[in-house]
């Protein structure tokens, strides 16, 4: 940490907060609401973006986040599936979810916490047939994408915008555990490479989790239930996401270097989602 600088409580003094944004398919809120409190108390995320809460927005364990010590939220529920929120410490004001999904699925929420823009997103898994012709949950996936990228080419790119997520795809060759045998499964074909390339350019955004942990380090989120010992196999893909618009490229690095990792830990407590939590920390 630069000379001068001191974390206490989230707060990075010298006129500095720090806000830790966290992103976590968790595959069902309910389920694993002590999980979600274990993190939070362990890791103490300010912001809290959560995919696949598996409820209506009614049915979501608001106190139980009240007590976490994240009682601000939004909420986007839906019945059985899908389903997005963000959750925050700090006061949360309103911002407009990018209507992406054609279907009007709960995958998106959207939020404003300490002056920066937060969009949540779940991207659609796509199916087994890498086909848009042949699957039309491929071509939704696809769409989704490139209904994004539109509205994020619009977008000032001085402006502090993050887009999170489980956005089910794999970008790199050391996002996944082998790119020889994963370029034809989806998550990591050519057409989905080049939709996540694209969205990333539409803005310039900044993959957080990558500027900490550079190629060619592997870097995984997601490990499939089917692996008894996933650590063993570690047959994992780097699905969750933190992009940062250029307007927080300075926030981002203000320490020297970008902080922010996955906390694979999680994915070895009882009960887990398939997905780990990855944090980010910026310096506002």
């Amino acid at each position: 940490m630069r000379p001068g600088f001191s974390f206490r409580g989230g707060i990075l003094y010298a006129g500095v907060m720090r806000l830790r944004l966290a992103t976590w398919n968790v595959n069902s809120v309910r389920l694993r609401v002590e999980q979600v409190a274990r993190f939070v108390s362990e890791q103490a995320p300010d912001v809290l973006c959560l995919q696949e809460i598996k409820c209506q927005t009614g049915e979501f364990p608001v106190e139980a986040f009240a007590e976490m010590g994240l009682p601000h939220l939004r909420i986007s529920g839906q019945k059985g599936w899908h389903g997005v929120a963000i959750a925050s410490r700090l006061p949360i004001e309103d911002a407009a979810p990018v209507a992406a999904c054609r279907e009007g699925h709960a995958r998106c929420v959207a939020a404003r916490v300490a002056g920066v823009e937060i969009q949540n997103f779940y991207i659609p898994a796509g199916g087994d047939v890498p086909d848009r012709a042949l699957n039309p949950k491929f071509d939704h996936k696809l769409d989704f994408f490139e209904r994004l990228t539109a509205e994020m080419g619009r977008r000032d790119p001085k402006a502090p915008l993050i887009v999170a997520g489980d956005l089910n795809v794999a970008p790199g060759e050391f996002d996944v555990w082998s790119h020889r045998q994963m370029s034809k499964i989806v998550s990591h074909t050519p057409v989905e490479i080049e939709a996540m390339t694209a969205l990333k350019a539409s803005l310039g955004f900044i993959d957080l989790p990558r500027e900490a942990i550079p190629e060619p380090q592997k870097l995984f989120s997601w490990w499939s239930y089917r692996a008894a010992d996933f650590r063993a196999s570690n047959r994992g893909l780097r699905l969750d996401h933190i992009l940062a618009s250029p307007g927080l490229r300075e926030a981002a690095f203000r320490l020297g270097s970008a902080s922010s990792r996955v906390h694979d830990d999680v994915r070895e407590w009882e009960r887990p989602s398939d997905h780990a939590p990855v944090t980010a920390d910026l310096a506002l």
